[in-house]
């Protein structure tokens, strides 16, 4: 079993790569690569697209590697390969993200990626620091987290959703804050797992052990 970490220059992959091996040991699910090589990403079992930055910026740099979004592309739609989106690579999965500009998105899961504006003007935009979960709906992945179960999110842009069965969690933040969305063999999460200690470990865990 391969777990492949895709690496398109778009923020540092250190913690989230130690976190993945860590878990990937504790639970026997294979070996975990960092790539930017479409051939890996195409013979993976598991792929994860992080990101940090703008959706533009991010989408253009998947794009711009060599093969890359084509490979990850085809191991998702076609071969059903089981996929995480972190933080703008969750975003990615959107249908559009307006941020500077609208930029089309992967298209996965229905909605926008729109700037979050909080009801209450005291709570700072980018949302930063930990959160409880308010879990939505039930998923294999979410086996063992709960409604205040805690994670760390770093953004100032979320998904809306346009089905509210693919929000499988949110948080409050002066207004409902999409957290994890997720449909098929494809899930995706806003906050850092890598960084929300046992929840988002426990998280890993469980998307590398899912068998959709």
């Amino acid at each position: 079993m391969l777990t492949a970490i895709i690496d398109y220059e778009s923020g540092n992959l250190h913690s989230a790569h130690k976190a993945f091996e860590r878990m990937a040991r504790e639970t026997d699910a294979g070996d975990v690569v960092v790539t930017a090589d479409a051939d890996v990403v195409a013979s993976a079992d598991r792929i994860v697209l992080p990101g940090d930055g703008a959706f533009p910026a991010c989408m253009a740099a998947l794009r711009g590697k060599s093969g890359l979004y084509d490979a990850m592309v085809e191991a998702v739609e076609v071969r059903a390969r089981p996929f995480l989106g972190i933080c703008v690579g969750m975003q990615l999965m959107a249908s559009t993200g307006r941020e500077y500009r609208d930029t089309p998105g992967l298209g996965w899961i229905g909605g926008d990626v729109t700037r979050i504006i909080p009801a209450d003007p005291a709570l700072k935009v980018p949302h930063m620091g930990w959160n409880d979960l308010v879990i939505d709906h039930p998923h294999p992945v979410l086996e063992g987290v709960t409604t205040g179960d805690h994670a760390y999110f770093v953004h100032s842009y979320h998904m809306v959703v346009q089905d509210a069965a693919q929000r499988l969690a949110h948080v409050d933040y002066g207004g409902d804050v999409t957290a994890i969305i997720g449909r098929d063999t494809m899930i995706g999460m806003q906050f850092h797992p890598e960084k929300s200690q046992h929840t988002g470990l426990r998280l890993i865990a469980n998307f590398l052990k899912w068998v959709p």
